[in-house]
């Protein structure tokens, strides 16, 4: 895609039109598709009540193929969740007895606690220079653990991970990712990289909104050990109304326990073909051409950029500033959205940010640093 067609994508994101929006690893703005996508079901539950449950159905398993196609896995495979807490406590229901866990000091609560919740004795490997680095996490060198447990994309600096990297060295291990900071972003294939199970919300790179998210449970893992949590709707044939008899169904959907949130898997599904039109590849290509001309204007500015660079670049920078809060808000009341960090400000840049966005951002900045501030 050329400039001119990434500007006219633009146009479908009217929280563009008011803000400088940088703010997508805190939450995405959805485009219209998105809205329309959940304004045509809920016209249909007005109209209608259920009279339509049967091809909501059917949409449903059509957006579960499409997000199995996505991550590189197969349909049944696929769960969906209002978010990644909800994917990541059903893995760590299905994993945490089997033994430690090994992460890292960088990785964002949801991520950890379920595990820390349940008892499994939890690794946090030290960043070294704000990186992950794979020779920590070999089985010759890391304490001895059942899991390999980290994010695509860090929360706190944007460090993008190599997952191949950690899937060839997992060994014995099983490997459990969180994508919410990179799906919409980067590729993810699961297959390839290895990965045993995923979880992701729909509200951030994918631009779905909240309460749209999705799992991954390979069948390895789902077929070996039963959820802890069930319903009437994890069960075959459930319109027997077989209340004394658990008879799981054999796809990761005995993950999901009742009535769907149909909007927020619509949504989710509108969100994916949006994106898919455009290809992952090139979003990728033009968040990280956004991200480089940011680095570079802020190096420009003489401003320190905290989050690595080369091939742990991603959409996400930090940016040191002193009181971070109170810079968060001065950039607010000109029109600039980022997120406050302990060490400064996080600007986002996705596929629909352009030069423009960066440069109010930095002049923003530079404003703030004037003020003597720093």
């Amino acid at each position: 895609m050329n400039d001119a067609e990434w500007e006219d994508l633009r146009r479908d994101f009217p929280a563009l039109a008011e803000n400088v929006y940088l703010n997508t690893a805190a939450a995405g703005p959805t485009p219209r598709p998105v809205r329309e996508a959940v304004l045509a079901f809920y016209r249909e539950l007005e109209e209608g009540g259920d009279r339509s449950w049967d091809a909501w159905l059917e949409r449903r398993e059509q957006i579960r193929a499409e997000v199995a196609a996505f991550v590189g896995a197969d349909d049944d495979e696929i769960a969906f969740v209002n978010n990644a807490s909800e994917g990541m406590n059903v893995v760590a229901d299905l994993l945490a007895e089997a033994g430690g866990v090994l992460t890292h000091e960088l990785e964002f609560p949801t991520v950890t606690l379920p595990w820390v919740h349940r008892g499994a004795a939890v690794h946090f490997q030290p960043a070294i220079e704000g990186l992950v680095v794979p020779d920590l996490y070999t089985e010759a060198m890391a304490p001895r653990a059942a899991t390999l447990l980290l994010s695509h994309v860090q929360f706190s600096n944007g460090c993008r991970q190599d997952l191949a990297r950690f899937g060839a060295l997992k060994g014995s291990r099983r490997f459990v990712v969180c994508a919410s900071q990179s799906a919409g972003a980067f590729p993810i294939d699961v297959g390839r990289d290895r990965v045993d199970a995923l979880a992701c919300s729909g509200h951030k790179w994918l631009c779905a909104g909240y309460g749209a998210g999705f799992l991954f449970v390979g069948r390895s893992l789902w077929s070996q050990r039963a959820p802890r949590a069930v319903g009437w709707l994890s069960m075959q044939d459930p319109f027997r109304f077989d209340n004394r008899n658990v008879r799981l169904l054999s796809s990761a959907r005995r993950f999901e326990l009742g009535c769907p949130a149909f909007a927020g898997v619509f949504a989710l599904g509108a969100a994916l073909k949006y994106l898919q039109a455009m290809g992952i590849a090139a979003i990728a290509g033009r968040v990280l051409e956004i991200n480089a001309y940011l680095v570079a204007k802020l190096h420009g500015k003489g401003f320190e950029v905290l989050s690595p660079q080369g091939e742990h670049q991603s959409g996400q920078t930090l940016v040191a500033v002193p009181e971070p809060e109170r810079a968060v808000a001065f950039l607010a009341e000109r029109g600039v959205m980022v997120t406050p960090k302990p060490e400064g400000v996080r600007v986002a840049t996705h596929f629909f940010n352009n030069e423009a966005d960066v440069d109010a951002c930095v002049r923003g900045l530079l404003e703030y640093r004037s003020g003597g501030v720093f």
